[in-house]
């Protein structure tokens, strides 16, 4: 996550976990904890997905950065949804 304080990163991994979790139809099935949860670990997949096809990363705490973190955090609701049949 850069230079981002556990603060931000957990506010930034709550927004992009619960706009994703609306994204993938998961969305009254998921609390707080799940979102935070999801869009933390969506950052760091969307971060490494980005940056293995030539772009930036999770750069902060703007725009961009949730972006990033909630095309992650789609991928790992697909994922989920895939394996966990929920």
């Amino acid at each position: 996550m850069g230079g981002m304080g556990l603060c931000a990163m957990v506010v930034l991994g709550g927004v992009a976990g619960w706009l994703a979790s609306i994204v993938a139809g998961t969305n009254a099935r998921m609390g707080l904890v799940a979102n935070v949860l999801v869009g933390v670990l969506g950052s760091t997949v969307g971060g490494f997905v980005f940056r293995f096809f030539g772009g930036a990363g999770v750069t902060g705490f703007n725009v961009y950065s949730l972006l990033v973190s909630v095309v992650g955090a789609c991928l790992v609701l697909l994922v989920a949804k895939k394996l966990f049949r929920f």
